[in-house]
């Protein structure tokens, strides 16, 4: 195998298939998958977390979530739903409600409870010791759990090609179905590129958004 395919300006331009169109169609599906899956889970891990009610389904939830295989998710859903987005949505979605809804739960439950006892002494409404208070606290673990998930989610989305949607996975899929191994490996080099390039931005959005005092 060489570097032939990923270096070649021609695969570069902005044509349908260039490298450069597949990458924004893949972090499409990732981002979509991620703003799914944190409206689903970040509210019933804050809610878990802040009330202590229904931990048991949280860390199972997590632990179910972690063990389906998502290709197999993937074909079930085709075959329920038909091809397009919404299988592929599905099947990433269910990949990232795990770490996030994990993750705000531990996040919640680590805080010290006299920094709440206090906000609650000082009068402070419920919904305000949350977002004033017990959120802001718990944004380390948070935004680790969400870097987490984007992680997962980012090398998993190249199963939108084994169902006919763009994204890297296709030079991995086309290249595999031709033997053309220099497009398989450069497909391989751009997602693990793209997944570090991801979690440096969001390594660098948690400096920026947690308290110094907290990291």
């Amino acid at each position: 195998m060489n570097l032939n395919y990923l270096f070649d300006p021609a695969h570069w331009n902005l044509e349908d298939g260039s490298i450069p169109l597949l990458i924004l169609s893949h972090l499409w599906y990732v981002v979509l998958a991620l703003i799914i899956g944190t409206i689903i889970a970040l509210p019933i891990g804050l809610y878990i977390g802040h009330t202590g009610r229904g931990s048991f389904l949280a860390i199972n939830a997590g632990n179910a979530g972690r063990s389906l295989p998502t290709l197999g998710l993937l074909m079930l859903m085709v075959t329920l739903l038909g091809l397009g987005l919404t299988p592929v949505l599905i099947a990433l979605t269910v990949l990232v409600i795990p770490p996030i809804l994990t993750s705000a739960y531990a996040g919640m439950r680590s805080l010290d409870p006299r920094v709440v006892d206090a906000a609650r002494g000082m009068g402070m409404r419920p919904w305000q010791v949350l977002t004033k208070v017990e959120l802001p606290m718990a944004l380390p673990v948070l935004i680790s759990g969400f870097r987490s998930a984007a992680l997962q989610v980012v090398a998993t989305a190249t199963v939108a090609a084994a169902v006919g949607l763009n994204g890297l996975g296709r030079l991995l899929i086309d290249g595999l179905a031709v033997n053309d191994y220099s497009r398989v490996l450069a497909g391989a080099i751009v997602v693990a590129v793209l997944a570090v390039l991801l979690d440096l931005v969001l390594a660098l959005a948690q400096r920026w958004i947690v308290s110094p005092g907290l990291r």
